[in-house]
């Protein structure tokens, strides 16, 4: 199971005046964040070192309404061995999985006996993906969640109090989940192409760190607009903000539209950029993908068979 060897976040209490103080030079972030693509090209065994990096930080995920109990032991066993045996002992690492296993609170029980505390299951939970159920009944899907055998909690924040500017009742809100979670690490996802602005992003990014988040992430998967690198630039700047001001690391994780092995580089190569190395290991940096792994797949078979094989033979649940 992933070890989450760094001390949790203790959250800040509430400060106004640092939330007014944000300040995001929009222009700038966009410009920098069209740079990223081009900066990093990668070839042979390189590339496939990233690729399995990038594999060991996936949150394997179904959320879909048609989930069954086989739906995902399947999943299950695609996480605990998400590349063919013969290509991942041809790179050198034969153990390789994701980095953990992501659904709905009625598929955890599943989920903790198909992987048998091999890998860390998480819970979305807190009425996903809207946020909008009553707020006691939130909390009470944590506990449940967590007393299942999740050990990571995926929440999602109250928009509203964002796009009306409530800072305080977002920090109130995200603090009581962060208690709910007891020993669970709790990942707030931000539902940003809901937030309006980059500026929102950050205001919020902080305050739901200020309140305890072990991880922020970008998306549910749901929105219409989900993970992007101008937001994932201003979410890492957050973070290094947070860190310099509080000491405590937190994690990072794009969901939604990570759907290509290049796509995953690009992501992580700004993250070694704006963050450092040590984000580069699943107890700081997770993917939130179902499709990304088969495509990732397909490019380490070609890398050690020089053949590409049809996207099909890569299904993941």
């Amino acid at each position: 199971m992933t070890s989450h060897a760094l001390p949790r976040n203790a959250g800040l209490p509430f400060d106004p005046a640092l939330v007014a103080a944000v300040r995001v030079n929009t222009p700038a972030t966009l410009r920098r964040a069209a740079t990223i693509p081009a900066r990093r090209s990668l070839k042979k065994e390189w590339q496939a070192a990233w690729l399995a990096r990038a594999i060991s930080m996936i949150d394997l995920t179904t959320l879909s309404g048609d989930d069954t109990p086989g739906r995902v032991r399947r999943l299950c066993a695609k996480a605990l061995s998400p590349v063919r045996p013969d290509i991942l002992e041809a790179i050198g690492l034969p153990d390789l999985t994701v980095g953990a296993v992501c659904v709905y609170h009625e598929m955890v029980p599943v989920a903790v006996e198909a992987l048998d505390g091999r890998l860390p299951v998480a819970a979305v939970s807190t009425g996903f993906p809207a946020g909008l159920s009553p707020f006691d009944l939130r909390l009470r899907e944590i506990e449940r969640s967590v007393a299942a055998g999740a050990t990571e909690i995926d929440i999602v924040i109250s928009r509203r109090h964002v796009l009306t500017g409530d800072w305080a009742a977002l920090h109130d809100e995200t603090a009581q989940m962060r208690a709910a979670c007891g020993h669970a690490h709790m990942k707030a996802i931000l539902a940003t192409g809901e937030l309006g602005t980059l500026k929102n992003v950050m205001k919020a990014s902080l305050v739901a760190m200020m309140a305890g988040s072990d991880l922020i992430k970008t998306s549910t998967g749901k929105e219409a607009v989900n993970a992007t690198l101008p937001v994932s630039l201003t979410m890492m700047r957050a973070i290094r903000a947070y860190e310099a001001m509080s000491g405590f690391k937190v994690g990072y994780k794009p969901a939604g539209g990570v759907s290509k092995a290049k796509d995953a580089i690009t992501y992580l190569a700004l993250l070694k950029d704006e963050l450092g190395d040590r984000w580069l290991r699943p107890d700081l940096f997770r993917f939130g993908a179902s499709s990304l792994l088969g495509d990732i797949e397909r490019q380490l078979e070609h890398h050690v068979t020089g053949r590409y094989s049809a996207a099909y033979r890569h299904a993941v649940g």
